[in-house]
């Protein structure tokens, strides 16, 4: 049901099914996905604990808990959450992007850098991990840096209009009036 949209009658169903098998974390997993598909954030949160305490190990639990977590404000469980999926699974680049946000919103902007390094060093085409590097660089007044990171998301995606937007802040900052301007 949750796949042709009836998030509720999924939530129903993976209910049903916790109560005849209360032990498999895969489906609290999933009822926590299309609870926080309908805003139920803090009822997701309880269903990937539950998740999580079922399974330890399950990655994906504790990185769909961290999204949770970083919706609701909470950016300190949302960073331990994604720490803890990629200590599980170090090549689950979803976890490195997340972490990278919230560190990007903690002001964190090294360890962000660092995150979005990693995933770009998986995925040389992510125009996202591009972007976001370049805005904490930007953060950092490390402007050629930010400047190389937005032409970078630009070679990608040449219709990203806030890359060049920043593209052309991080050029006016240097004095490249003309390039600020072209961008």
């Amino acid at each position: 049901k949750k796949i042709s949209g009836d998030l509720q009658g999924g939530i129903d169903d993976y209910t049903k099914a916790i109560y005849i098998n209360p032990k498999r974390g895969g489906t609290f997993l999933f009822r926590g996905i299309a609870k926080s598909d309908i805003g139920d954030l803090q009822g997701a949160i309880e269903d990937y604990t539950k998740a999580i305490e079922i399974d330890p190990q399950d990655a994906l639990a504790y990185y769909n808990r961290g999204n949770a977590k970083s919706d609701i404000g909470d950016l300190q469980g949302a960073l331990e959450d994604y720490t803890k999926a990629i200590e599980i699974n170090p090549k689950y680049l979803p976890a490195f992007g997340q972490r990278g946000n919230a560190k990007n919103i903690s002001k964190d902007y090294q360890g962000a850098i660092a995150d979005y390094t990693k995933v770009i060093e998986s995925i040389p085409q992510s125009e996202s991990a591009y972007y976001n590097r370049g805005g904490a660089k930007y953060l950092l007044k490390d402007y050629q840096g930010a400047i190389a990171d937005y032409t970078k998301t630009l070679e990608i995606n040449p219709q990203n209009s806030n890359a060049y937007k920043n593209r052309g802040g991080a050029k006016y900052l240097l004095k490249d009036y003309q390039g600020a301007i072209a961008d």
